[in-house]
Order: structure tokens, then C-alpha cells, then sequence
């Protein structure tokens, strides 16, 4: 049997919207790709590019840093 997957590819949201920048100031849009133990969801689940990826986590770690977002949520 074979793994096929014929769903609709995810296309990503920062190119979509051509958003070069990810601002860490912006939890709205940071929070979207947190699940719900506020867990980084992965390119994989979210369909970000590698490059926009990069810049999510950083942002993340940013915003994380400054009691923006929290780092886990129990």
C-alpha cells in the first residue's frame, strides 16, 4: 500500500502575504504557530517555508525572552 497524500499542498503564509519581516512585537501572528501546550508547531504542520521557519523561531525565542508569549502553558 502506498503513503500517497493527495490533500492540498500549504502554501506559506509570509510569502503569500509577501511579509519579509517577522516582528516579535506581534503575538497575534506568533501565536498561530504555537500549539497548545505553546510548543513551536513545525514547518511541516504550519507549510512555512525554510527561510520564514528560521525567522519564526527567532522571533519566538525574542518575544519568549520578553514575557511576550509564554514558554509553556500547564
Amino acid at each position: 500500500m502506498n503513503n500517497f497524500s493527495f490533500g492540498r499542498r500549504k502554501v506559506c503564509y509570509f510569502c503569500r502575504k509577501k511579509i519579509e519581516e517577522i516582528d516579535y512585537k506581534d503575538t497575534n501572528t506568533l501565536k498561530r504557530y504555537l500549539g497548545i501546550w505553546s510548543k513551536m508547531k513545525s514547518a511541516k504542520d504550519t507549510g512555512n517555508c525554510s527561510k520564514h521557519q528560521r525567522r519564526l523561531t527567532q522571533a519566538m525565542k525574542r518575544a519568549r525572552f520578553l514575557a511576550l508569549i509564554p514558554y509553556s502553558t500547564r
